[in-house]
């Protein structure tokens, strides 16, 4: 199915670029989401007409998401969590408990914005944690995990 994007997608394209995807991911997700359209013709020109202000828009959300990069500069998150003697948690940290505690210290983000690629925190000490705050900018946030018995 040919779609035209409407804003920038990680591993897919920039605004204005047509291009080829499954049929299900067009219609489930991109064009419901507001992040892509049909590529007809009037769908085309309807885009050329707006392509100034969308770009516009997505120029302000990429400096909104910097400028958000920049308070995360230094800053480290410590969470207190349950742990045994040797240092092993009783449970898991995972994105929802750091997205709160971040919010809790006066960051605000997402659950969907934190990204652990070894899976969720299970033991205490330092972690680095990815925060994708934009499709062009990710931040690393260093995660303090200290025991308590």
């Amino acid at each position: 199915m040919d779609i035209i994007l409407l804003q920038k997608i990680a591993n897919l394209g920039q605004i204005g670029d047509r291009v080829k995807v499954k049929s299900g991911y067009a219609r489930n997700f991109l064009v419901p989401t507001g992040k892509a359209t049909m590529a007809t013709a009037a769908n085309i020109a309807k885009f050329e007409a707006q392509r100034h202000e969308l770009e516009a828009k997505a120029h302000e959300e990429l400096a909104s998401a910097q400028a958000r990069a920049a308070t995360f500069e230094g800053f480290t998150l410590e969470l207190k969590a349950r742990a045994g003697s040797e240092g092993k948690l009783f449970g898991s940290i995972g994105t929802s408990d750091i997205a709160e505690a971040a919010v809790k210290a006066g960051h605000a983000i997402t659950r969907s914005e934190v990204r652990m690629p070894n899976g969720p925190i299970r033991s205490t000490g330092e972690h680095p944690v990815q925060l994708h705050l934009h499709a062009d900018v990710d931040v690393t946030l260093t995660v303090t995990v200290i025991g308590d018995e």
